[in-house]
C-alpha cells in the first residue's frame, strides 16, 4: 500500500494519509477523550472484544494503593487465547517464521494448528516431569520456536514462567531461579551467534548448582555439531519426549489475577527485581496496543527484533502478536551477521510488513553504506516501530526515509517491563509523527509530567513522567517477594497513588510527550538540568559520530559535568580536532552549559540485547570505580575492559 504523507506546519511533523487512516483500525482522535471519561469501562469494553473468557470478571477494577487488580472473579487462559481459539479460521496460516542464523540451513514453518499440537505435546511432558498449577519454570532458550512452546505450555497447565534471557552467564542465571525457588528449567544443547557456536547447556550446568532445579529439558539445536553432558535422572532430550507425547492438554482455566510470567529488571544495584504480570490484564494491554500501535491485519507479518528474554519479546513476540492471531518472524541471530544487511535480507524475504526494533540496531544500520539498503526492495513495509530507548532525530530520520521510504508511519514507542505493553505513543491511523516524540498516552492511560514538589508541568517544561489511576491493565502487579522495594521503587517519591516511572519527559501544547531519559540521566550541571538524550541527539547530527553515550561525572564546582563516549563512523579516526568539533556540536546546538568536559572516542559501548545503553555502567567507569553493580543484562561485556584500557591510557 503507497502511503502519501503530507507535512504540516514547522519541522519534520508528518500525518497518516487519507489511505492509511481508511486502513487503520484507529482513525479519530476523539478515541481519547471518549476512552478518558471513564477508563474502566473502556478497558471493560476492550476486554470483552479481544479477549475469549472461560467466566466473565465480577468487578473491573479495584484499588487497594499500592495494589490494584483488573477483572477480578474472570478466568481465561493465555495459551487458549493465542491458539485454540484461532482453529476454526486460521489452522494453516502461519504462526511463526523462524530464520537460523546460518544461511545453509533451511528456516521453519510453524501454522497456527502446529504451533497448537507442540504446545499440548510440551504442556503433557510438564506434567508428566511433576510440574503443577502455580509452579516456576525456568526458560534459558536461545531464538528458537521452542521458546515460545516452552512459554505457551506453561501458561497452559498455569505454571509461571521465568524467562532468562541466552546471553546472560550462568551466575545471572543461577540468581533468578534461586530467587524463584524454580524446580524446573528448560534450555538448549547451544546456538548460534555471529557465526560461533555457544554451548548454553554448559552455562545451564553451572548456573542449576546451588539452585533447587530436579529437571532439565533440553533441546537439540545443534545435535552431533555440539556434544554436551546430559545428567541421568534429571535432564530430558526434548525431541524424545516430544515422540511420546499425548496431543491434547486442555487448557487450565486461570483467574485473572494469577501469575502469569515473573520477568527480571536489573536495577543499579543489588539483586534483580522480579516483576510480577498477572493473566488477565497483561493479556488485554497485550492483545490491543499490539493491534492498534502495529495495525495488525489478517495479511500482515510482524517482525519484532527483541529477545524473548525481554518484555518486548514476550509481548510483541508472542503474546500479543499470537492473541490477535498474526504471523511473526523469529531470528536466531546477529542483524547484521553474517553481512550489514541480513536484516533486510529477511524483510524482503518474509515479506515483513510490521518492523519493531530498537534505536541501537537503527544507528547500527545507518552507519553502514546506505547503498545496502537501496540493493533490496523492503517494499512490503507498512508499519514500522522503534523500542527501548530514546531515538535522536538523526537515527529517526534516517529510518523513516531510507528504511521506510517515506510512506510507513515510525510509532516510537515508550514503555517498560513493569508496564507490560506499549503507553506512549501516536497510533498510525491518528498521528502525528514528529522525531524524538513518543506521542500520547494509549487511550484509556493517563500519564503526567510532573516537577519534584508534585506539580503538573507546564507545556515544554521538563519533569518527571508519572502515571495515573486507574493504573494501564497490563502494570505490574508487584515484586516478587519484595514488597518493601515495590514500594520504594515505583510509589514512595509522589505517594501510593501516582506510578514514578523514573523517567524524564515533557509535552507540548497538544499534549504529544517527548521522553528525555532515566531521570538518573539527566544531568544537573551548574543547577541546570540537562537532559543525556538531547545532548546525545546533538552530537550524533555530527557527519563523523555513528553512536554517543553521555554519562554525569562529579564536579566541584558544577555539581555534575557530562563527559561523551562516541562511536566514529567507519573512516574516521580519533583525533584532538575531532574532540573540539564534539565539544562544539554541543555548544551549538544546547550550550555552553551542556559542554563535556571529556570526550573518549570507544569502539563498542555497554549494552543490553535489546539494545539499551547501560549508561550507569560508564558512570561508574568514568568515575573510575571498581565495583559497577549488576552486570547480568550486558550482552557485551567484553567491551567494559576494553573501555577500560582506554581511560587507564589517559
Amino acid at each position: 500500500m503507497v502511503v502519501k504523507w503530507v507535512k504540516k506546519g514547522k519541522g519534520e511533523i508528518y500525518w497518516p494519509s487519507k489511505a492509511m487512516k481508511k486502513r487503520a483500525w484507529v482513525s479519530d482522535e476523539k478515541i481519547y477523550e471518549k476512552a478518558n471519561k471513564n477508563p474502566i469501562k473502556f478497558w471493560e469494553k476492550l476486554a470483552k472484544e479481544g479477549i475469549t473468557w472461560f467466566k466473565k470478571w465480577k468487578k473491573a477494577y479495584v484499588e487497594k494503593p499500592p495494589y490494584f487488580k483488573w477483572f477480578v472473579g474472570g478466568k481465561l487462559n493465555a495459551s487458549f487465547n493465542c491458539l485454540d481459539r484461532h482453529l476454526e479460521k486460521r489452522r494453516n496460516k502461519v504462526a511463526i517464521f523462524w530464520e537460523p542464523e546460518p544461511k545453509k540451513e533451511r528456516e521453519r514453518v510453524l501454522t497456527y494448528y502446529e504451533l497448537y499440537k507442540q504446545v499440548n505435546k510440551f504442556a503433557n511432558i510438564l506434567k508428566e516431569l511433576g510440574v503443577k498449577k502455580g509452579d516456576v519454570v525456568g526458560i534459558y532458550l536461545p531464538m528458537i520456536p521452542e521458546a515460545i512452546i516452552s512459554m505457551l505450555a506453561c501458561a497452559r497447565i498455569g505454571a509461571i514462567h521465568t524467562v532468562v534471557f541466552s546471553a546472560f552467564s550462568s551466575e545471572a542465571l543461577k540468581i533468578r531461579l534461586q530467587d524463584m525457588d524454580a524446580k524446573f528449567l528448560i534450555t538448549a544443547d547451544g546456538y548460534y551467534r555471529r557465526g560461533k557456536i555457544i554451548n548454553l547447556k554448559e552455562k545451564a550446568d553451572e548456573g542449576i548448582k546451588e539452585t533447587k532445579v530436579e529437571k532439565v529439558v533440553v533441546v537439540r539445536r545443534l545435535g552431533e555439531k555440539l556434544e554436551v553432558n546430559m545428567k541421568e535422572g534429571r535432564d530430558y532430550w526434548w525431541d524424545e519426549l516430544m515422540k511420546k507425547a499425548k496431543s491434547y492438554y486442555k487448557p487450565a482455566s486461570m483467574r485473572s489475577e494469577d501469575i502469569l510470567f515473573i520477568l527480571f529488571s536489573s536495577g543499579t544495584t543489588g539483586r534483580p527485581k522480579g516483576i510480577i504480570h498477572d493473566t488477565g490484564g497483561y493479556l488485554v494491554q497485550a492483545y490491543w496496543t499490539a493491534k492498534w500501535d502495529f495495525d495488525l491485519h489478517e495479511d500482515d507479518i510482524m517482525w519484532c527484533t527483541a529477545d524473548l528474554g525481554w518484555i518486548t519479546g514476550h509481548t510483541y513476540s508472542c503474546y500479543g502478536t499470537l492473541a490477535n492471531g498474526a504471523t511473526l518472524v523469529m531470528y536466531e541471530g546477529a542483524l547484521d551477521w553474517p553481512e550489514p544487511d541480513r536484516w533486510c535480507e529477511i524483510i524482503d524475504k518474509y515479506g515483513v510488513t510490521i518492523f519493531y526494533t530498537a534505536p541501537t540496531a537503527i544507528r547500527m544500520f545507518a552507519r553502514y553504506d546506505g547503498k545496502l539498503v537501496k540493493k533490496h526492495d523492503l517494499g512490503s513495509l507498512r508499519i514500522l516501530g522503534s523500542v527501548g530507548e530514546v531515538i535522536n532525530k538523526e537515527a529517526w530520520l534516517w529510518f523513516f526515509k531510507e528504511v521506510g521510504k517515506g510512506r510507513c508511519p515510525l510509532i516510537d514507542t515508550w514503555w517498560q517491563t513493569e508496564t507490560g505493553g506499549t503507553l506512549i505513543n501516536a497510533l498510525p491511523g491518528i498521528g502525528p509523527f514528529i522525531p524524538c516524540f513518543a506521542g500520547k498516552s494509549f487511550p484509556g492511560t493517563r500519564h503526567e509530567v510532573l516537577d519534584e514538589n508534585g506539580k503538573v508541568c507546564k507545556p515544554y517544561q521538563e519533569g518527571n513522567l508519572v502515571q495515573l489511576p486507574p493504573f494501564a491493565p497490563g502494570m505490574l502487579r508487584g515484586l516478587y517477594k519484595n514488597h518493601e522495594r515495590y514500594v520504594k521503587t515505583y510509589w514512595s517519591k509522589y505517594g501510593k497513588k501516582i506510578y514514578f516511572t523514573s523517567d524524564g519527559a515533557w509535552k507540548d501544547e497538544k499534549g504529544n510527550f517527548r521522553l528525555t531519559g532515566r531521570v538518573d540521566d539527566v544531568m544537573k550541571v551548574a543547577g541546570h538540568r540537562v537532559s543525556t538524550a538531547e545532548l546525545e541527539d546533538a552530537i550524533t547530527r555530527h557527519y563523523a559520530i555513528a553512536e554517543c553515550a553521555i554519562v554525569p561525572i562529579p564536579h566541584e564546582i558544577k555539581g555534575e559535568v557530562p563527559v561523551a563516549f562516541v562511536i566514529l563512523k567507519p573512516g574516521f579516526k580519533p583525533s584532538e580536532n575531532l574532540e573540539k568539533e564534539v565539544v562544539k556540536q554541543a555548544e551549538k546546538y544546547i550550550g555552553p552549559i551542556a559542554r563535556p568536559a571529556k570526550v573518549f572516542f570507544v569502539q563498542d559501548l555497554p549494552k543490553t540485547r535489546s539494545g539499551k545503553i547501560m549508561r550507569r555502567i560508564l558512570k561508574k567507569l568514568a568515575a573510575r570505580e571498581k565495583e559497577l553493580g549488576d552486570l547480568s543484562t550486558l550482552a557485551n561485556p567484553e567491551s567494559i575492559e576494553k573501555i577500560r584500557k582506554i581511560l587507564a591510557n589517559l
